[in-house]
């Protein structure tokens, strides 16, 4: 007896959306929330912020960061040659508090990517215990520097990330942005990752990076990966080369960030780097396959055949599944981590987005194009010894 070749594809969907689906749901118990700390904790941390014409956002997150409660922290700002009004805020954001300092503005040097240099620069002003490499468009509760302190000593991890509460807008923010949880939670195995030391069971968010002074700087730091334009995956896995253990926890109560704003913003901010978060031609092709068959063709199958009144069968039946279950992981993800629901109701249209992001972010990859804020890179220098960790930053 012959098994139509459609009922084979969604049910493989099927089982394609529901791995997904158990994997997330295992690790969303796995990424826990940190308790506030309890009490001061001694020691400072050193809050990095680069900062490239963002006139309107750097002294909010100044200013979110001097409000950290329980701890000490100071604020090093690199002002990135912006032409707006960047400088202005910052001396003035320095004249009235000394704990935030400038850090002296350099040429960028051949080989450098922006952000990688601006960092490399504030690390080695840093007199703190710990840094926390973040960016200008995010904003801190003031109990969220103490209380990832006191996890990261508790985990004795050398470093800490984890990805705000992302803040959207547009329907084109709503669609992209928060597959960041749902590639995070639903490919990375979190007990892999706390077991071993394999830079391929890593990942990070560039947006916010709590790394110890000491092992950041026996890793190389920023310098390791000085072309890069995806510093949340890089850096744990020069972290896991050098011998330190690295870790992710739920920082949603805690910090927050609108990361783009318009379809504008959110292609350019993904194509940048998208294809260097997955690391080969390999990986893409599979990520392709399993979001292509597991997640955007039941959806379309389900339109297909409603348009045309094509009678429900088996192969529809799984097809529904396959959307069902998706859905479902989508929606408790949005609960979970405060995002709009209508990213999860438009999973497969998120889904087929991002595809095409990733693709076009390897043409300019490959073709020496990707860009941000006026500045062109040309192609990634892999690390081959490592796999990657599919998410964004």
């Amino acid at each position: 007896m012959s098994v139509d070749p459609t009922t084979i594809v969604f049910g493989v969907a099927a089982i394609f959306a529901l791995q997904a689906c158990v994997l997330g749901v295992i690790n969303a118990v796995r990424y826990r929330v940190p308790k506030p700390a309890t009490e001061r904790l001694d020691g400072l941390v050193t809050v990095c912020i680069p900062a490239r014409n963002e006139e309107t956002n750097i002294e909010a997150c100044v200013r979110s960061a001097l409000a950290s409660e329980s701890v000490d922290v100071e604020v090093l700002c690199y002002d990135d040659q912006s032409t707006d009004g960047t400088g202005a805020i910052l001396a003035r954001l320095r004249a009235e508090d000394d704990r935030v300092r400038a850090v002296p503005t350099q040429p960028l040097p051949d080989g450098w990517n922006g952000k990688q240099h601006a960092c490399w620069r504030m690390a080695n002003a840093a007199r703190g215990e710990w840094i926390l490499f973040t960016d200008a468009d995010v904003r801190f509760d003031p109990r969220c520097v103490a209380a990832t302190l006191a996890e990261a000593r508790r985990r004795d991890v050398a470093l800490l990330s984890t990805v705000p509460r992302q803040i959207t807008g547009t329907l084109a923010e709503s669609l992209v942005v928060p597959l960041i949880h749902f590639l995070l939670l639903s490919y990375l195995p979190f007990g892999r990752m706390r077991r071993t030391l394999d830079p391929a069971a890593s990942a990070g968010c560039g947006q916010f990076l709590f790394v110890r002074a000491d092992a950041y700087r026996a890793s190389g730091g920023h310098a390791g990966f000085r072309d890069s334009m995806h510093d949340g995956i890089r850096m744990p896995r020069a972290l896991r080369v050098a011998g330190f253990r690295t870790d992710l926890f739920d920082g949603t109560p805690y910090v927050s960030c609108r990361m783009y704003r318009g379809f504008g913003q959110v292609w350019r901010g993904f194509t940048k780097n998208a294809f260097e978060g997955l690391g080969s031609v390999a990986l893409l092709l599979l990520v392709t396959a399993l979001h292509l068959v597991g997640h955007i063709a039941p959806a379309a199958f389900l339109l297909y055949g409603a348009a045309v009144g094509r009678p429900a069968d088996l192969a529809t039946l799984l097809a529904g599944a396959a959307v069902l279950v998706a859905a479902t992981e989508r929606l408790v993800f949005a609960v979970r981590y405060e995002q709009r629901i209508l990213s999860a109701l438009l999973h497969p249209l998120g889904v087929a987005l991002m595809t095409v992001i990733q693709w076009y972010s390897l043409y300019l990859a490959k073709t020496g194009r990707r860009s941000w804020k006026g500045r062109t890179a040309g192609s990634p220098s892999a690390d081959r010894r490592v796999g990657c960790a599919p998410t964004q930053s």
